[in-house]
């Protein structure tokens, strides 16, 4: 298989997204610069939809992509609200990195914004990743 053929494998442009997306998005929680409060609250939130919207369609690949984005919008959106929620077992996941990187820690209105717009592009980018065709 050629190099050209590789990449337009959907499964390969997904992983290969997944492996560049999924430390940027780590790295905007611990950013430290210009612009700090939108790339740590706001940003990562755009790139956390695209990430969910990535491994679902792997994980479901005859899955529509429309659904994909809805679904992912859907999920994320609960876990939002859940972050008004503070029982003991979930303060205690909320301490670690991970916990907070995953679930959260404080609920924000403006944070479906970025789902949103997340999931448009996580549709997007599923949508021409699909579009290719493998020689």
């Amino acid at each position: 298989m050629s190099i050209k053929a590789l990449f337009k494998r959907p499964i390969f442009l997904k992983v290969l997204i997944l492996l560049s997306i999924t430390p940027l998005g780590f790295y905007t929680k611990i950013y430290r610069g210009p612009f700090q409060e939108w790339v740590n609250y706001s940003l990562c939130d755009f790139l956390y939809e695209i990430f969910w919207c990535l491994v679902i369609s792997i994980l479901f690949p005859r899955m529509k992509i429309i659904r994909i984005a809805i679904l992912v919008f859907i999920i994320t959106g609960m876990l939002e609200f859940m972050q008004l929620w503070h029982p003991p077992f979930l303060e205690i996941i909320r301490t670690t990195f991970m916990g907070r990187t995953f679930i959260g820690n404080h609920f924000m209105w403006s944070d479906f914004g970025y789902y949103a717009a997340g999931c448009v592009a996580g549709f997007y980018i599923l949508s021409a990743i699909n579009r290719l065709k493998p020689e």
